[in-house]
């Protein structure tokens, strides 16, 4: 079970009390009943859950190292009064973003779709700090690009007079002439930092997007751009009075992993 069915040679993707079955036809000659192999395996304390990813390519010495570069940011972002940011981009779609949901036994759980063409889409950009549990946002109407990145950078530098830093990945839109150009501005004050390759968890604005997926378009067909971008405008001016709300859900395992080293918790 710690494998996949492949590996005992049952074919099939995926362990479910079927595999469960067939497995224990094939290395036992016994054949068990649905809640004989469901009985079993809470016996041996296995539990269903929905897996997360875990990205290969991810190189753990950067990680690492890039855990004791933020912790000594942090203590120096402290010191000085700078602003960290978790940054990234989002689309949502008009059609319907399906999730778990409750329903009677016996009834199949349906999500009605009006089909909406797959660029009826709105898009943004957010910035998450977990010093203060502040959100900013900003709406784009084409592809995220450097031009749209500088313009979200111009925002932020707008909002907050303090020194600012921004923390966000390796995405193509994260680089280019137009950011070149904006980092030129005298006295700007502003740092762009790159999270490590493949280290989604380490963002904590991915929360945000997550969160408004839970809230906002979970199990909802908008139809219409339009819609989408009403819904989920409504949901960031909300987040404007639940900062503490902002600073537990959107805290991840860098900061827990920084405060190991003996960081000052933010």
């Amino acid at each position: 079970m710690q494998g996949a069915p492949q590996d005992v040679a049952v074919p099939l993707a995926n362990w479910n009390w079927k595999a469960v079955r067939q497995f224990l036809a094939q290395q036992c000659a016994k054949q068990v009943a649905r809640s004989s192999c469901f009985r079993a395996l809470w016996r041996l304390d296995f539990v269903w859950k929905r897996p997360k990813k875990r990205l290969l390519k991810a190189d753990a010495t950067k990680r690492a190292q890039f855990v004791r570069d933020y912790a000594a940011l942090r203590a120096e972002a402290q010191h000085s009064g700078a602003l960290i940011v978790f940054v990234d981009e989002a689309h949502f779609y008009a059609d319907a973003d399906l999730r778990g949901k409750w329903v009677l036994q016996g009834t199949p759980a349906l999500v009605d779709s009006s089909s909406p063409r797959y660029g009826e889409k709105a898009s943004y950009y957010s910035a998450v700090c977990l010093e203060t549990g502040a959100v900013d946002v900003m709406a784009i109407e084409t592809t995220s690009n450097a031009e749209t990145s500088a313009a979200f950078l111009r925002q932020l530098r707008a909002v907050h007079p303090e020194p600012l830093i921004v923390i966000w990945d390796n995405g193509p839109a994260h680089g280019g002439d137009a950011i070149r150009t904006y980092l030129q501005t005298p006295d700007l004050h502003l740092r762009l930092i790159r999270l490590p390759a493949y280290s989604p968890d380490y963002n904590a604005d991915e929360h945000i997007w997550n969160w408004v997926r839970d809230e906002v378009t979970a199990n909802t067909c908008f139809g219409t751009k339009a819609k989408v971008r009403e819904q989920v405008d409504a949901f960031f001016l909300g987040l404007r009075t639940r900062a503490a709300a902002v600073i537990a859900r959107c805290r991840t395992c860098l900061q827990s992993e920084a405060e190991l080293l003996g960081a000052p918790a933010m």
